[in-house]
């Protein structure tokens, strides 16, 4: 196996997605659906605008997800009384129970990614992929590519 950097995160995530894959259609959600019902239920009632904003993805394509769950009947919509041009999001009992099966295998994969791995090596694990991530937010505030 390749062993640079990009590829072997490219490899853990693609292993990840696979093994969680088969519970969203348990659960009934699409693909990048589950992170916005965690999103929800960790912030309560939000705007569209505040979880594009969070994942840092289009706000079209968070309206497309969006739209889907609330047909599905994961997620409630509300016009913002402080703001008329603004809809409020937030989750339906359907989207909870649908977020707390999630968590419960996301914490399965995360045992059987991590087994073997010490607390001190899960969280010095952690402490480096944060350390990415805020290297390409730094990189990208200089314009970088």
């Amino acid at each position: 196996m390749e062993k640079t950097f990009h590829m072997l995160v490219y490899r853990a995530f693609h292993a990840q997605r696979n093994y969680l894959r088969g519970c969203l259609g348990k659960v009934g959600l699409g693909s990048g659906q589950p992170k916005l019902l965690g999103y929800l239920a960790q912030n309560g009632p939000s705007c569209q605008r505040q979880i594009a904003d969070y994942f840092e993805i289009d706000p079209a394509a968070v309206s497309r997800m969006l739209d889907s769950l609330c047909k599905s009947g994961f997620v409630s919509r509300r016009v913002d009384e402080k703001n008329r041009r603004a809809d409020v999001l937030e989750l339906t009992e359907k989207g909870r129970q649908a977020h707390a099966h999630w968590k419960e295998q996301c914490a399965q994969a995360e045992q059987v990614m991590l087994q073997g791995f010490s607390d001190a090596e899960r969280e010095q694990f952690a402490d480096f992929l944060t350390r990415a991530y805020q290297n390409f937010k730094e990189s990208a505030k200089e314009g970088q590519p």
